[in-house]
């Protein structure tokens, strides 16, 4: 196998993302009302990523797309604050150090685009990706952040870049 890729979100890659962060909640049981599971913008991520200050990075190797991650000037959201969002592998690409490689990539590009914090919101179900966010430096929040919708998500977290 070559090595894993990170580039930028294409057009093409809207039905492989839907199908992908609807897999992995429903593997970790968290495909519930109030999720990104049924956020209508997971079939058009590319249209939803076309927005000032936001960016969506997808992981592919051998041009197969194992999973991606973006950044999101969630409405709500203090000034300088800019969301992580639909950070999701493919259970083949979890544990290699990729997931931490997408989020490295939206920390470097949400500060060069000017934002001082990166905020995230997930769920307890998705238990594998909590230590990564501890180990890259986010810490909680007793309380939601912005106006994401996304009432289901109970773990919030923050990080100043």
């Amino acid at each position: 196998m070559q090595t894993a890729t990170i580039r930028l979100i294409q057009p093409q890659d809207d039905p492989q993302l839907a199908i992908i962060i609807r897999q992995v909640l429903t593997d970790f049981g968290a495909n519930k009302p109030g999720t990104a599971f049924f956020d209508a913008g997971i079939d058009h991520m590319y249209r939803s990523f076309c927005t000032p200050s936001a960016a969506y990075w997808v992981l592919t190797q051998d041009e197969q797309v194992l999973g991606g991650a973006g950044i999101y000037p969630t409405p709500g959201l203090p000034a300088g604050c800019c969301e992580l969002v639909k950070l999701y592998l493919l259970a083949a690409a979890r544990g290699k150090g990729l997931g931490k490689q997408l989020l490295e990539q939206c920390c470097i590009s949400a500060g060069e685009m000017g934002f001082t914090q990166l905020y995230l919101e997930t769920l307890p179900e998705l238990y594998t990706a909590i230590p990564l966010y501890e180990k890259m430096g986010f810490v909680h929040l007793s309380a939601p952040l912005g106006q994401s919708g996304h009432y289901g998500c109970s773990v919030w977290m923050i990080k100043d870049l």
